[in-house]
C-alpha cells in the first residue's frame, strides 16, 4: 500500500506495545480503589522497551490518575 519499510516498522512496534498493554497483570488493592504492577511483569518490559519509555515512571501513571 505504498508505506515505507521505516514507518511500518514503526507501526508494527506500536501495535506490539499495545498488545503488549493489554496483558499487563494489575492487582487490585484496599477494596479496589488502587492498584498496582509488578515490576517483574514482562508486559510492562516489553512495552518500554518497545516505545522507550521510562519503567517506573509508567508503572506509576498507569496506576494513578493524576
Amino acid at each position: 500500500i505504498g508505506v515505507k519499510e521505516s514507518h511500518q516498522t514503526t507501526i508494527f512496534r506500536i501495535i506490539a506495545a499495545i498488545l503488549h498493554l493489554g496483558n499487563l497483570e494489575i492487582q487490585a488493592e484496599r477494596d479496589g480503589d488502587a492498584c498496582s504492577i509488578s515490576s517483574e511483569d514482562e508486559h510492562l518490559n516489553n512495552f518500554c522497551g518497545l516505545l522507550g519509555v521510562e519503567h517506573s515512571q509508567m508503572q506509576h501513571w498507569l496506576c494513578h490518575r493524576k
